[in-house]
């Protein structure tokens, strides 16, 4: 029995190509978050104001939001996999410019800001594409669900490893060290992609102009409302709540009077917590119901946040971060798979576009809001007012989406 269920956990890794993209893309992961997390700590630690973290993180992810549309329109009409290898490589340029900047010792903050946005960019035309090739690495469209949340778990798995051996690497070598780590670590997604096999692209037959495309999109999600519905609620998440990493310098450096380590530590425990939470929606059944893994993981995010807003000691505030970690990324996983499976093939890569939009237009949006509101009345009365948002959405879509879903029953039986 316990053979089976750990069989039907990681049952996606039998596409070849799924798991080779899933061991590129764990190594890069982990470099990503190892580059994040030093990206964070450099500004806060020059300027000791969440403000001007808000303000990273919306360079770079506004230029996402800006150019999201235009890359769900070209996932849609070329190769996804050629997309990859080209946006994989900029991102190493862009990781090793950043090293090169900051080894030189001669940097100011516009200059980070403006290589974020460059990175903001890169990911408007990834995430379109990456997402949705998903689809095209598993045979068995039933282990669909599974290598999605698996990706997830991938994800966490390297939040939980990239923040800690940042921190250990800030504090023994400096920031340029981790964003040379981050720029090898291209080399395996990109070796994984090479060893691939698919079947040879076949271009669209008809190609509409890019303005009819994407209100072919936005037509269809108007009609497919249970999708819609899904990335309003993104949206909300990602403008009210999930900026809550851009209080998490502040506790660990003003609040714990920790140094990089420390944040390390903290950002670890919530990627320890996240790993958990995908892992358990890996393991879920097929056919299970989704939504409400969806509308239970944002709860928990709320009681995380509203728990580690109170703690004052290190020590104390980690379960808490776990907390955190186990709400904070699953409602993303959950929406995806949700979006993956119902989507119609022709629109997915449209669609993972307005899911990047919610999500890069509203979080950095987000961020910038946070960072302010902290400046005037904390972070951690900030935090705890996202913690009660976080539950409040949790039970206003938990009406909204189970009232659209029995709706759409009634009208499938007549």
């Amino acid at each position: 029995m316990k053979n089976k269920r750990t069989r039907d956990t990681f049952r996606a890794f039998s596409n070849r190509n799924y798991t080779l993209f899933f061991a590129g893309q764990s190594v890069s992961q982990i470099g990503t978050w190892m580059q994040r997390t030093a990206i964070i700590w450099v500004i806060y630690s020059l300027t000791h104001s969440a403000a001007m973290i808000g303000l990273a993180m919306f360079a770079q992810q506004f230029p996402s939001f800006l150019l999201s549309l235009a890359g769900g329109v070209v996932a849609d009409r070329y190769s996804r996999y050629r997309i990859l290898l080209v946006t994989q490589a900029a991102s190493m340029v862009q990781a090793i410019l950043l090293a090169v900047l900051v080894l030189s010792g001669h940097y100011v903050i516009w200059e980070i800001l403006l290589l974020g946005a460059v990175l903001g960019i890169i990911n408007a035309f990834d995430v379109p594409a990456r997402q949705p090739m998903v689809h095209e690495m598993v045979n068995n469209k039933e282990d669909l669900a599974n290598a999605i949340s698996l990706n997830s778990a991938m994800v966490n798995l390297a939040r939980l490893v990239g923040p800690a051996l940042s921190g250990i690497v800030l504090q023994q070598f400096g920031a340029g060290v981790c964003f040379i780590i981050n720029a090898l670590s291209f080399l395996a997604v990109m070796t994984s992609l090479l060893l691939m096999q698919f079947a040879p692209f076949v271009a669209p037959t008809v190609k509409k102009k890019v303005t009819a495309e994407l209100a072919e999109g936005l037509h269809y999600l108007k009609q497919t409302r249970s999708i819609g519905m899904l990335i309003i609620l993104l949206m909300c998440l990602s403008l009210l709540v999930l900026p809550y990493d851009t209080l998490v310098p502040v506790f660990a450096k003003s609040i714990f009077e920790g140094n990089a380590a420390t944040y390390g530590y903290v950002t670890g425990a919530i990627g320890l917590g996240a790993l958990g939470g995908t892992f358990f929606l890996a393991s879920a059944k097929r056919g299970a119901d989704l939504r409400t893994f969806l509308l239970g993981s944002i709860a928990v995010l709320g009681i995380g946040l509203m728990l580690f807003s109170r703690a004052t000691w290190f020590p104390i505030s980690l379960p808490f971060a776990i907390i955190i970690g186990l709400g904070s990324i699953t409602p993303m996983a959950a929406s995806i798979t949700i979006i993956q499976t119902e989507a119609a093939a022709h629109m997915r890569g449209r669609v993972m576009s307005y899911v990047a939009m919610a999500y890069f237009g509203m979080l950095p949006l987000g961020s910038l809001v946070v960072g302010n509101i902290s400046q005037k009345i904390g972070a951690p009365l900030t935090m705890l007012c996202q913690g009660m948002l976080a539950v409040l959405i949790a039970i206003v879509f938990g009406k909204l989406l189970y009232k659209k879903q029995s709706e759409q029953s009634v009208k499938a039986t007549f």
